[in-house]
Parts: structure tokens; sequence; C-alpha cells
């Protein structure tokens, strides 16, 4: 049995989780491999206001996230033996004893503090850490010991071995994504004009001047595709307006949707925040990016990894965003196939499958 410990602060971690799963469990077939918020499992009511403040504080206050994420990294904060982290460790010795893992695999950080202290009562499966932050890693992922750490990029490699984390322990293997990023796309129907992928995740003004300034674009035949996901009541009332305003058939608003991978590798060009799963998400489909909002601290690193390799654009306000859309469609896409030409050097759509063997070699080897 193969346990994978997630959490649901962001889109990033449960992703990676999930992604790396449905490696296991291509690999192999006949294993049970389980995926668990423990955190929420354990402390349903304090998990569930810790992540509405999280959330609130990346979209609406995040100089107050900036000082939450850097306080992470401090061992008195999260090291091991925190008086907060007796319930977890109760949780997860528990979970051990009930299942008996042979293996543990973690894309977020505190699981490997709480294995620590729990090391110290009982003997614990070995740990595979899946880093799922590239560049701007908080050292509260190596705060404490993993059999391997598996990372996105050889940049973040260098900052994992910076903290002194042996290079042995650290492996490049991509950023876990869904595996529908290796395998054929359904037959597309035809269409005409530019089109634009719009993944909202800021405030309901920003996203309204954001729909305001692309006008022009959609004036001269671009469509826009525009998932909502959970932000479907936060913006409905911004949609209507908007969709009212324009030609029918200007603007697509779908709901909770599974075809995300779908969409970005049909689509010319996405506007989304510099998340570590949706960057690398637009990595393996190789489409250009207009990124326009970055979480402090956490996200920063995603943003500068992208942009480093021509994948993206940061823009900080909605007229910069609708240009940089503009620049990256004009001239018959010119600038968005240079894009798409030096994002596939380094694109890793089979990144699960990569990981999950990483692991798996931790688990025989122990």
């Amino acid at each position: 049995m193969i346990l994978i410990l997630t959490a649901g602060f962001g889109d990033g971690h449960n992703t990676a989780a999930r992604s790396v799963a449905e490696a296991l469990s291509r690999l192999c077939p006949d294993e049970k491999i389980e995926v668990s918020d423990l955190i929420s499992e354990a402390l349903p009511r304090l998990s569930d206001v810790c992540k509405s403040l999280y959330q609130f504080a990346i979209t609406h206050w995040p100089a107050g996230w900036r000082m939450t994420y850097d306080l992470m990294g401090r061992p008195s904060v999260t090291g091991p033996d925190a008086l907060w982290q007796r319930a977890m460790v109760k949780a997860l010795k528990q979970r051990i004893e009930a299942q008996q893992p042979r293996l543990i695999i973690s894309t977020y950080p505190l699981y490997a503090i709480l294995l620590e202290t729990l090391s110290r009562q009982q003997a614990v499966p070995p740990l595979c850490t899946v880093i799922t932050d590239s560049i701007s890693v908080n050292r509260v992922w190596v705060m404490s010991g993993s059999s391997l750490f598996c990372v996105a990029d050889d940049e973040t490699k260098k900052v994992v071995a910076g903290f002194g984390v042996p290079e042995s322990k650290v492996r490049v293997t991509g950023f876990p994504v869904d595996l529908a990023f290796t395998e054929p796309l359904p037959e597309q129907p035809p269409h005409e004009g530019a089109r634009i992928l719009y993944l909202p995740s800021t405030t309901g003004r920003r996203v309204a001047a954001t729909l305001e300034a692309l006008k022009p674009l959609f004036r001269q035949g671009a469509r826009m595709t525009l998932p909502v996901g959970k932000h479907e009541r936060r913006l409905y009332h911004v949609m209507r307006r908007f969709t009212d305003s324009m030609p029918p058939g200007t603007m697509e608003i779908i709901g909770w949707t599974k075809r995300i991978p779908e969409f970005l590798r049909t689509h010319d060009v996405v506007i989304c925040k510099a998340g570590g799963a949706i960057l690398h998400e637009v990595l393996a489909a190789k489409i250009p990016a207009v990124i326009d909002y970055v979480v402090p601290g956490q996200e920063e690193g995603n943003a500068e990894m992208l942009v480093k390799h021509d994948g993206g654009v940061v823009t900080k306000s909605a007229k910069e965003t609708a240009a940089a859309v503009e620049s990256i469609l004009t001239n018959n896409n010119a600038v968005g196939r240079r894009m798409r030409a030096s994002m596939a050097k380094i694109s890793m759509p089979d990144a699960a499958i990569r990981t999950a063997k990483a692991a798996l070699a931790v688990a025989a080897a122990s």
C-alpha cells in the first residue's frame, strides 16, 4: 500500500498528489494507492478556517500572506515538536498503524515534520517529498529529512541543495501534471480567430477590468473560453454584465470542468495566476501564458521559471494584460510560436510517471 499525503492550500499540492496517484496506478495496477488530506481529516473545522483565511490572504492581503509564508520557514514555528502538531502526529500514527504503507509520498511540506516527530516513537515508512514550488522554495520543505526530494527543474534543485540537502537526495522529475497531457487530443471542431483561455483568480474588479481591456481583440474576431470553477458565484455578476455587452459567441463560460488539459492544448494563449500547478500545466501544454497575479513568496519562483524560459509574461494591470495578449497573437501568432518552441525544450508532460518511478525506487531500496 502507498499513501500519498496532500493538503488543500492552493491547487498545486492536490494536483501533484492526484497525478502521482494516477501514475502509480498505471505502474502498479494491483497495489492500493490512497490520497489523503490528513489535515482536513484530523482537524476538519480548523482546516476549513485556515483554508478560508489562506484564500482571503492571497487574494486580498498579499502582504499578510508574505509574512505568514516567511514565518513557516522558522523552526520555532513549524519545526518538530511544536505544540500544534500533537493531534496531527496522533492521526498520522493511527493511519500508519492501520494501513501499514510501504511508502509515503508527500506533496505538502508539513508531513515530513510530522513524520520526524513520529519517528522518535516508532519506525516509519520511507518518505518521498514532492516539492510543488519552483525556485522560491520555502525552507520548511527541507526542514525535516526525506529519503528523496523530487523537484520540478534544475534551478529548484540548486536551491534545495543550497539548503544543505545532499544532491544525491534531490531528483529533477518535473512537476506532476495530469497524464492527459501525454495523450492524444480529441478531435477539435474548426474555428476562426484567436482563442484565449482565461483562468480568473483575482478580484472581481480586476477580472472586469481585464475583460474590458480585451474588448478590441474580441471585435477583431478573438474568442474566449472562461472556466470559472469555484469562482462561479463570486464572478457571476461580472460575467453577466460583460456577456450582455458583447456579441453572442464572444465568450464561453464554463463551470467546474476536467477539460483544462484539453483547453490548454487547443488555445493560443492563456491568462492565469502563477500557481505551481497551472504554470507547469502551461509548460506541459506549451501554451504562451500571461501571468496576471503572483502570490508573494510562494509563487514568485514559479513566475520566474516560466519567464526565464520565454514561456510567460508577468503583468500588473488589466491594460498590461491585454497588451501582452495582443503582442502574442499579432503577426499570425509569431511571438506565440517562438514561446512554444522555447517551452518545448524543457516541457515534461510525463512528470507524474517520472516522479512515481523515482518514489518506487525509494521504496525498493528501503
